[in-house]
């Protein structure tokens, strides 16, 4: 159930059988979530984090006037809002962009691994700072990115993030997000990301049809973007 998360974390460092069972053991209970929902409202009370067992969440945040910001996207074995064990609240929804199921991790077993497993406490610290590094770099492409290197940015970033868990192969990954969350994402209209979508094509470096992104020239992608997958921590060190 959350091999995903595992291989993210294994990633990383290494994974001892003790700490294996403390996160298998964690999670209290497993929901499928339909696409388009609020999982995680802001403001509400948590008593427990959501681990993605499969499918997407959004992380976002919207104006009074109906405009909403995409902070950032979730796949399988991501936390959705790890931070909430210390928060207890959150300062933004968690959407569903897909179907979902989630894996339900009440915060006194977080509390319990904390006081009991300190290096699985810094692993998981980790991916909190990762995520993160991942909303500075997205921060970056908004205020400095042209909207071209923008978009060959993400699709880097979810080659590697993907790729880690075996979703991304040969360079190419399922992506079911529309043109309008993807313009949410990038702070683009739907027309421009249409139109870099089809730059993108023109150059030969990508093909995204039927709800599946495939790279087709991955060292011109990332020319593009300037793409430098530091930000997202993939070396693996004892922490």
């Amino acid at each position: 159930m959350i091999e995903a998360h595992l291989k993210k974390l294994r990633a990383r460092d290494d994974i001892s059988t003790e700490e294996e069972e403390a996160l298998r053991t964690m999670v209290s209970q497993v929901v499928d979530v339909p696409q388009d929902r609020t999982v995680i409202r802001h403001g509400d009370d948590l008593p427990h984090s959501t681990l993605l067992i499969s499918g997407w969440l959004a992380r976002v945040k919207d104006l009074p006037g109906g405009e909403r910001q995409i902070t950032e996207l979730h796949v399988a074995g991501d936390f959705a809002d790890l931070h909430a064990f210390t928060l207890k609240r959150l300062d933004h929804d968690v959407i569903s962009l897909t179907r979902c199921r989630l894996a339900l991790v009440p915060h006194q077993r977080l509390k319990d691994i904390t006081e009991n497993l300190p290096h699985l406490t810094r692993v998981l610290w980790l991916m909190t700072n990762v995520d993160a590094s991942i909303q500075r770099e997205w921060t970056l492409s908004l205020g400095q990115r042209q909207a071209i290197s923008r978009m060959a940015q993400l699709f880097c970033e979810l080659n590697v993030r993907l790729g880690v868990i075996g979703l991304s192969q040969n360079d190419s990954y399922d992506f079911p997000l529309t043109q309008v969350e993807l313009g949410q994402a990038l702070g683009l209209t739907s027309v421009h990301v249409n139109r870099t979508l089809q730059e993108l094509r023109r150059r030969e470096l990508i093909d995204l049809e039927g709800g599946r992104l495939r790279i087709r020239d991955l060292q011109g992608l990332k020319e593009i973007a300037e793409f430098d997958p530091a930000y997202l921590y993939m070396d693996k060190r004892p922490r």
